[in-house]
């Protein structure tokens, strides 16, 4: 690695401080489970580090409506919170499915979010809830829907001095119901081939669709939503012929790149076969939660 700077802040302040100090030259770290190696392969060379293991705040799972999950709470922390699995348990479920417990036990919400790494599985899910991340700098506080958060191939909408502070999840609507799928191609710490989340909203009379979305994740430069196909289920039912055109219809909204996952033209295909899976399973989950309503 190059030399650098390393500071411990213990405050939120004193961090965005620093990181006005330093300007592009900082790095936030946290977990480091991205960051160290990309050091380690000089594809990144930063000046300071500005570690938030001391900040206090940051680490906390908060009931909001929905939850709020600061910046410093790991993924074994959302894993295994019975707050998570309460409230939105397809995010739990979601977070056990990342890498292994040891990498889990490290990784830090926020700072997956920020290393805008288009192939991690909880974005996929945080996008389909419709998730908000919550952004600080010495001069402001904003919030970017994740959906305008993602820019391109591991750019984000942090600006320099910016850091993530927390990601807010609202609950989903009543009749509600929620999956997450993806296939391995090798074995359980690689990246997915592809990865799909789906959350479906039924009517009242719990067979026909009134909103759904759909995102994926490992099929483009940002992890995305498959608009189009969310387009073709409103007030439909659930049926085979659906699930096939939604699948469809999600293989056009991809970009993939060939690699040892797979080559590009096979995850297009996989993303229809994932989508239609996941689909199901949500609607599946929905039209129980349809008829638990009272």
């Amino acid at each position: 690695m190059n030399a650098f700077d390393y500071r411990s802040p213990r405050s939120l302040d004193e961090a965005l401080a620093i990181l006005g100090e330093y300007g592009e030259d900082a790095r936030v770290v946290a977990g480091g489970t991205a960051l160290v190696t990309m050091m380690r392969q000089r594809l990144v060379q930063p000046r300071c580090l500005v570690s938030l293991r001391d900040v206090q705040g940051l680490g906390r799972i908060e009931a909001n409506g929905g939850l709020r999950l600061g910046a410093l709470v790991t993924h074994r922390d959302a894993e295994v919170s019975p707050l998570v699995r309460e409230r939105i348990p397809v995010l739990a479920e979601t977070f056990r499915r990342v890498a292994t417990v040891r990498i889990r036990h490290m990784a830090t919400i926020g700072g997956a979010l920020a290393h805008g790494d288009p192939n991690q599985d909880p974005p996929v899910t945080l996008l389909a809830l419709g998730a908000t991340v919550n952004i600080r700098s010495a001069r402001a506080a904003r919030e970017v829907p994740l959906t305008e958060f993602f820019r391109d191939y591991y750019e984000t909408a942090l600006e320099p001095g910016e850091l993530v502070t927390a990601v807010t999840v609202p609950a989903p609507p009543a009749g509600s119901g929620a999956a997450f799928l993806k296939f391995l191609p090798r074995t359980a710490d690689d990246y997915a081939t592809v990865a799909a989340a789906a959350i479906v909203t039924l009517e009242r009379d719990g067979v026909r669709c009134r909103e759904a979305r759909i995102a994926l994740g490992s099929v483009g430069v940002t992890p995305l939503r498959a608009t189009s196909a969310e387009a073709l289920l409103g007030g439909e039912p659930l049926g085979e012929s659906l699930l096939q055109a939604v699948g469809e219809a999600a293989k056009t909204t991809v970009d993939p790149l060939t690699d040892h996952r797979g080559s590009a033209a096979y995850k297009r295909e996989m993303t229809a076969v994932m989508v239609g899976r996941v689909l199901g399973q949500a609607w599946e989950a929905a039209r129980r939660s349809a008829q638990a309503r009272p």
